[in-house]
């Protein structure tokens, strides 16, 4: 039985994350003790107890999830110890693929960590955009009007004329990105065209769109310092949904996934043709296991979000 080890990006943080931990799993403690120290603060605290508005500021988010992930995983390892199984690849959504970078043995914790609390900084800083959910419209239709809006947008010389698809989530769950009025234009022709809900977003700025190149400049500069190696388990990429191994191919998806749109769906389809039947998610709620149940119904979904999922994993087969 193939497993993928999944893992949520910004978005399922809530404030408790990880706190069940710290009592029964001393790896998990040393993960979160590992941050405080790493980030000069006590993100640990700000997990366990917020205040919310803190923790979903995205400075802040971004490694405080990458820690909760990173803690479920050292104590699924210490508790399942030999009947863990290895996933014959890993994926994160968005901020997840870290995780799931740390996971496969690309980046260690703390290089990990110093480099979300980077790209969090960042997007927090880019005031530019909106972005909104479109539900129940043909990904072929939206890239269409994306396309429509802002060509018109651009042929009138409007200095913000750009939208994309930033998410490709589930078949009939997409997102998209762009400067204000492009979203809201394309928002209209989406729905006039079919779509079931459009849905604005309360996000700062245009994730995972053309607007955010600034962002992903400073990745740029941030990974070009960093170690990083070649994976031992394949990724398989937001932005192309192939696998990658090579460590320099690590670094190219860790800037463009910045800009890129994330193509979640392939990537789940992707990792079914590669023979996976399990996947495991694993980090605070259950947002990418309702998005593999669209996307692969057959799957076997396995969640793990607390330590009671890790202890329920201790009477099942090995995972």
């Amino acid at each position: 039985m193939s497993i993928a080890w999944v893992f949520p990006g910004q978005g399922s943080q809530v404030v408790g994350m990880g706190r069940d931990l710290i009592a029964a799993s001393a790896a998990a403690r040393q993960i979160f003790a590992t941050a405080d120290e790493t980030l000069g603060f006590e993100l640990s605290t700000l997990c366990f107890s917020g205040p919310e508005t803190d923790l979903t500021a995205t400075e802040n988010a971004q490694p405080a999830l990458l820690t909760t992930s990173m803690a479920l995983l050292a104590a699924m390892r210490e508790f399942l110890g030999d009947r863990l199984e290895q996933p014959i690849a890993v994926a994160g959504h968005s901020l997840g693929e870290y995780s799931a970078l740390v996971a496969g043995g690309a980046l260690d914790f703390t290089t990990a960590l110093r480099l979300v609390r980077r790209r969090g900084e960042l997007m927090a800083a880019a005031h530019e955009g909106s972005m909104a959910a479109v539900i129940g419209l043909d990904a072929g239709i939206l890239e269409q009007i994306c396309q429509e809006v802002s060509a018109a947008l651009q042929h009138n010389n409007h200095l913000h004329g750009t939208v994309v698809i930033a998410n490709y989530n589930a078949p009939d769950q997409l997102v998209i990105s762009g400067s204000v009025v492009a979203v809201e234009h394309a928002s209209l022709l989406a729905k006039s065209r079919g779509a079931k809900r459009v849905i604005p977003l309360k996000v700062s700025a245009a994730f995972h769109s053309p607007l955010m190149v600034d962002a992903a400049e400073g990745m740029a500069q941030a990974i070009a310092s960093a170690t990083v190696h070649d994976l031992d388990i394949p990724l398989i990429a937001n932005v192309t949904a192939e696998p990658l191994r090579d460590a320099d191919d690590v670094r190219r998806e860790i800037v463009a996934q910045v800009v890129a749109p994330v193509r979640w769906i392939a990537s789940v389809q992707h990792m079914v043709a590669m023979g996976v039947e399990t996947f495991v998610e694993i980090g605070p709620g259950r947002v990418l296991t309702g998005l593999i149940r669209r996307i692969a119904p057959e799957a076997r979904l396995i969640n793990v979000a607390t330590f009671e999922d890790i202890r329920a994993l201790t009477a099942m087969q090995p995972v």
